[in-house]
């Protein structure tokens, strides 16, 4: 099993080399996409040099969700204090998109171990915005309360359109996906995947993860949602998490891990059905080899046209593109 990494890898070398270059006058443009269909934009001007422009697009939120100014609650609090005075927040911000951050390269501290340390943080920036809510609710868990004047069904967005559910007590926060695959393959492999993941829930060493559940139907907890919000073909994953599982530093790696569920099940569909369909290759290419090796006098004839291009179809389609 892979775990995804909390920082975009491409924010986070193009940071570095900014300021690894500060002395150097350069333009940046940059555009890209990273799974769950959240968008960024780079911005650095030559007449400003040591001053980075970052927009933030997120997925778009179902009737369920509720974004105050174009984000998740807690969200503005949530960078301000990861990021401190080295980050600004821009408002409004860049046209279609929901936050636009100022950084100043100038204001970043002068420790090497704490500069890194920052810059890490500036590139998990999805992690911070979209687990911002999730983060308030865990956090109130570890002192056995519950988020003043919040619903009991909290709903948050994790992917375009599509949510999942926090159901909070004093003592327990049950999260709830709705999974959902758009191709029918896809919504195989997923379903036997996770069930099997609840099953490695039970195995020795594991006694101290979250309870986890796995059901075809919504669970008791979330009669009060949206029936719209509830369609699930790859049916519904519960997890339980009490207060030991989000003390300390649990807390960062809980709200990540949660947070990117959907993306981690999605990851491991797409390897196991690539291997799958490796695994049938090679298998047919055998089957063809021992039919030709069957067929008299097939040791000294020649392999046929038929044969040799299978064999370049193979060869070029061992390792299909893994899309999330």
């Amino acid at each position: 099993m892979i775990l995804l990494q909390s920082h975009s890898r491409f924010l986070l070398q193009t940071l570095l080399n900014r300021v690894q270059n500060l002395e150097k006058a350069v333009e940046l443009d940059y555009h890209w996409v990273e799974f769950n269909d959240v968008r960024y934009h780079m911005l650095v001007s030559m007449k400003n040099p040591n001053i980075v422009l970052l927009s933030v697009s997120l997925p778009t939120p179902p009737p369920e969700v509720v974004f105050m100014s174009g984000l998740p609650f807690g969200a503005v609090e949530a960078i301000k204090a990861a990021y401190g005075v080295a980050v600004q927040i821009l408002d409004p911000p860049r046209d279609g998109f929901n936050l636009t951050l100022k950084l100043n390269l100038a204001k970043l501290p002068p420790n090497e171990e704490h500069r890194y340390a920052l810059l890490v943080k500036i590139a998990s920036v999805r992690e911070v915005v979209l687990g911002a809510p999730l983060r308030v609710v865990l956090k109130h868990l570890v002192s056995r309360t519950i988020v003043p004047a919040s619903d009991q069904v909290l709903a948050l967005v994790h992917r375009p359109k599509e949510s999942f559910f926090l159901v909070s007590k004093p003592d327990k926060v049950t999260v709830v996906f709705p999974m959902r695959f758009k191709d029918s393959i896809d919504t195989a492999f997923a379903t036997s995947f996770l069930q099997e993941f609840v099953e490695a829930r039970h195995t020795a060493g594991l006694n101290n993860a979250p309870p986890c559940l796995w059901s075809p139907t919504p669970p008791l907890e979330l009669k009060e949602a949206p029936a719209e919000a509830l369609s699930a073909n790859a049916g519904f994953v519960s997890f339980v998490i009490f207060p030991r599982h989000v003390e300390g530093k649990k807390l960062d790696r809980t709200v990540w891990n949660l947070s990117t569920f959907h993306a981690y099940v999605s990851y491991h569909v797409k390897c196991s059905e690539g291997f799958m369909h490796t695994r049938m290759r090679r298998r047919v290419e055998s089957l063809i080899q021992a039919l030709d090796r069957a067929k008299p006098g097939g040791e000294e004839k020649k392999k046929s046209p038929s044969s040799r291009s299978f064999k370049r179809l193979v060869c070029h389609n061992t390792s299909p593109p893994l899309m999330l």
